[in-house]
């Protein structure tokens, strides 16, 4: 084969390999693929038998889990789950390598640069699997299924089970591979662009509409930082604005006025997770909210503005402590400092911004800004060593 094979699934789709019994090793399973996507979950194979024994790979929030469970294996004591954890922040539209090998007793996991040795107590030869493997999803009705998942979307390369070119068969439309849904063979481009906040000086301004009778914005994130400022706008025809920017993990949303108390909101924890959160906020005429992950926060409308007028700017991370110039004086100093970490999908007054045009130097202007890629580094593996977990009574 020349060159490497592609398969593009769009989270309702699916690949199904039905292999002849007598290519199964009862002692050798070799798994390996290349994955890249943007979402935090999703099925990469599930195998199962008839007693709730199954094998699944999964990602979730960002990160790999192995599952190699025994069900319902006879006799009851030798019942296994083996649970192997590896990497994090995986939903980086970049490509990460996978191999699984199960060798008599030993499993051998590896994501990247990363890898988990297990020894069983014996071989695994007493699971009870069908004659089939699922890549993408898992098979209607999923006898041995009992959580909660979402099927893959993304793009598989280089997927081989035992030597087998799995995207290969597919692609030649081979009886041996079933292929379920929409899937194309070629890997298409991410709809939005994430970009990376370097540093705490890093800045994005955007125009908005000015003089309108309200503010509203919308993007999503992701940070490892408890504290850093998202985003601050200037109101027009009086001093004062707002405020939205991270403390403790927590989001809050400030708007202030002179001779006026400030309005306050304070939504969500945990924010600083390294997960991607959806932002939304929205003030007008006794009106002040903002949706964290669905969720909404607002004040009560005796405390919201009595008349506000939008200043055409909209500043997205920080520099100089937030202001964009020297020009604003004190009125947007923020402690906290700028915001580093990624965003993407932003929108000003339910309209979304071309970052493509902001790159080319068309939109707005930026500072100390990556655009196109989500470079946050993997700071979780760093801070401790890799994750595991094995049940074996």
């Amino acid at each position: 084969m020349t060159g490497s094979e592609v398969v593009d699934l769009d989270g309702k789709s699916s690949l199904l390999y039905r292999f002849d019994q007598k290519s199964l090793s009862p002692i050798k399973d070799i798994i390996s693929l290349k994955f890249k996507t943007m979402q935090s979950d999703g099925i990469l194979l599930h195998q199962e038998g008839q007693n709730g024994d199954h094998i699944t790979l999964e990602l979730k929030r960002g990160k790999l889990f192995l599952l190699i469970n025994s069900g319902e294996a006879k006799p009851p004591s030798t019942h296994t789950l083996i649970n192997l954890t590896l990497g994090s922040l995986l939903d980086d539209q970049h490509w990460h390598s996978v191999l699984v090998q199960r060798l008599g007793k030993q499993v051998n996991f590896t994501v990247d640069e990363h890898r988990h040795c297990f020894h069983a107590q014996r071989e695994f030869s007493y699971l009870d699997l069908d004659y089939e493997i699922s890549f993408g999803g898992i098979p209607a009705p999923g006898k041995s299924v009992s959580f909660p998942y979402k099927n893959f979307h993304g793009c598989l390369e280089n997927l081989y089970y035992n030597g087998v070119d799995i995207i290969d068969l597919a692609k030649r439309q081979k009886p041996q591979v079933i292929a379920k849904g929409n899937v194309s063979f070629s890997c298409s481009q991410p709809q939005s662009v994430p970009m990376t906040f370097l540093s705490s000086r890093s800045y994005l301004a955007l125009p908005g509409p000015s003089g309108e009778e309200e503010i509203s914005a919308a993007f999503q994130f992701r940070t490892w930082n408890k504290a850093g400022l998202l985003l601050f706008s200037e109101l027009q025809l009086v001093s004062g604005g707002l405020l939205l920017f991270l403390n403790d993990g927590k989001l809050k949303l400030n708007l202030y006025q002179p001779g006026k108390l400030p309005s306050d909101i304070t939504a969500g924890a945990g924010l600083n997770d390294g997960q991607w959160h959806s932002i939304s906020l929205s003030a007008k005429r006794h009106h002040l909210s903002v949706v964290v992950d669905g969720q909404l926060a607002s004040v009560a409308p005796s405390l919201g503005p009595e008349q506000i007028y939008s200043g055409g700017t909209y500043y997205f991370g920080g520099k100089r402590r937030g202001c964009p110039d020297d020009s604003l004086g004190s009125k947007c100093k923020n402690p906290l400092g700028g915001f580093q970490g990624c965003m993407k999908l932003i929108s000003i007054s339910n309209k979304m911004v071309d970052l493509i045009s902001v790159q080319q130097g068309s939109l707005g202007n930026f500072s100390d800004l990556q655009i196109d890629s989500c470079g946050i580094t993997d700071r979780e593996n760093e801070k401790k060593p890799l994750l595991w977990n094995i049940l074996e009574p």
